[in-house]
């Protein structure tokens, strides 16, 4: 499945998810935060690309970075046909899951 994703500025993206498969992306314009399990937070800027295993691993971020421009990312996942991309992940397993998320920047 590939879709555009589009985010307004200043916008927080998506809550705490799971991608069944793996997902490729490719910034558009602007930038996006990006947190996957087990890595610290960063920011991937227009022209650039990112990768997720999917599986068993949260994705926690993908808000847009900047408070003045929108975020655009063309992106594929790669799941069988007729399965959702992504599952949210409620607070009960991301307590759980705590140890595996990269120490937060202060």
């Amino acid at each position: 499945m590939t879709v555009l994703v589009e985010f307004p500025p200043g916008d927080p993206g998506t809550p705490p998810h799971r991608h069944f498969g793996p997902a490729f992306g490719y910034v558009l314009e602007g930038e996006m935060r990006f947190e996957l399990e087990g890595e610290p937070e960063r920011v991937i800027r227009a022209g650039e690309a990112f990768w997720e295993p999917g599986g068993d691993v949260i994705h926690y971020q993908d808000g847009n970075n900047r408070t003045e421009r929108a975020e655009s990312v063309h992106r594929h996942d790669d799941v069988p046909a007729g399965q959702a991309h992504a599952g949210s992940r409620g607070e009960d397993e991301l307590v759980q899951r705590k140890d595996k998320r990269a120490p937060r920047p202060s």
